[in-house]
């Protein structure tokens, strides 16, 4: 037997998890195969949904970006660098 990789992108795994927590277990091996055809049933399709339901996003990475210019900043004599004094 030969096992095949699947990627499962964020409506799909919406549209499963949905089908998972409204109808069960089984419909949503139902959907999953609906979806990705390739997907034997049985423990593997049983296995896969279960995975993509458990799945959760990774949260939103914090903007780590530093401010343009360098605000608040003092350069070595005291003044602040964004007065324009030189």
């Amino acid at each position: 037997m030969v096992r095949r990789m699947f990627a499962v992108d964020e409506a799909d795994a919406v549209a499963i998890r949905r089908v998972f927590t409204e109808e069960g277990e089984l419909s949503a091996i139902v959907e999953l195969r609906r979806r990705f055809p390739g997907v034997a049933p049985g423990a593997n399709a049983r296995e896969c949904v279960r995975m993509i339901a458990g799945w959760t996003p990774p949260p939103e990475p914090a903007d780590r970006r530093l401010p343009c210019g360098r605000a608040g900043q003092r350069r070595r004599d005291g003044v602040p660098a964004e007065s324009g004094v030189r």
